[in-house]
């Protein structure tokens, strides 16, 4: 599972809603939840937050925190 799929269970967030409302299909949803290979897009990213009433960041930072910058 990916991280934004462990944040959506977290949540307990209903994928059907989240489709409806942004537009996003549930078979993309599922890809997205629990396919590390899949990239998510920024956009996609955005309309979830907004369908599940959370700022964008906290699913950014969720998402990306583990991500760190070289050090040199």
């Amino acid at each position: 599972m990916t991280d934004l799929g462990l944040y959506l269970s977290r949540k307990s967030v209903n994928r059907s809603d989240v489709s409806r409302k942004t537009g996003i299909s549930k078979t993309r949803l599922s890809e997205l939840s629990n396919n590390k290979r899949t990239k998510l897009r920024a956009s996609e990213l955005y309309l979830i937050a907004l369908a599940i009433d959370v700022e964008p960041c906290e699913i950014f930072e969720e998402v990306c925190k583990e991500l760190k910058l070289v050090e040199k």
